[in-house]
């Protein structure tokens, strides 16, 4: 699976988690992966709602999000997230803007939860480094 999302995104999202922990770019790279696969899925899903309400267009209510945030608040760039959202559905669908920004804003929220817990596992082994490692054994522990 190519990852779709650019780094820098993401390792901003782990640094303001990270308190004073540094952050290796392994770290980046698996959580990126981790966001497009769960956006992918979730977009699956939104598709099958959209489907059952007759429509090819993805609403932001069909990720369950009925308060869409201003994509300018978020880290996440949305184009990106467009492109992750059309990796497992059918070329017949199209994603809205209000539910690429909704989309955005559940993976950002999807990688705050993520990256703060590999914070506190990052500290529990004594380490100063987020790695991926951290990533990967919150996986394994919570999911």
């Amino acid at each position: 699976m190519n990852v779709e999302l650019p780094f820098a995104p993401v390792d901003t999202i782990i640094r303001r988690n990270a308190g004073d922990l540094r952050v290796s770019a392994d770290a980046s790279k698996e959580l990126a992966k981790r966001i497009q696969e769960h956006g992918s899925e979730l977009a699956i899903d939104a598709a099958e709602r959209a489907t059952e309400d007759g429509r090819k267009t993805l609403m932001a209510e069909d990720f369950g999000v009925e308060t869409v945030v201003d994509k300018d608040d978020l880290e996440l760039p949305v184009a990106p997230v467009d492109r992750i959202a059309r990796l497992e559905i059918d070329n017949r669908y199209r994603v809205s803007m209000d539910a690429r920004v909704a989309l955005a804003d559940i993976l950002e929220d999807y990688a705050d939860n993520v990256a703060g817990a590999a914070a506190i596992l990052a500290r529990h082994a004594d380490r100063r480094t987020i790695t991926d490692d951290d990533i990967e054994t919150y996986f394994s522990l919570f999911e």
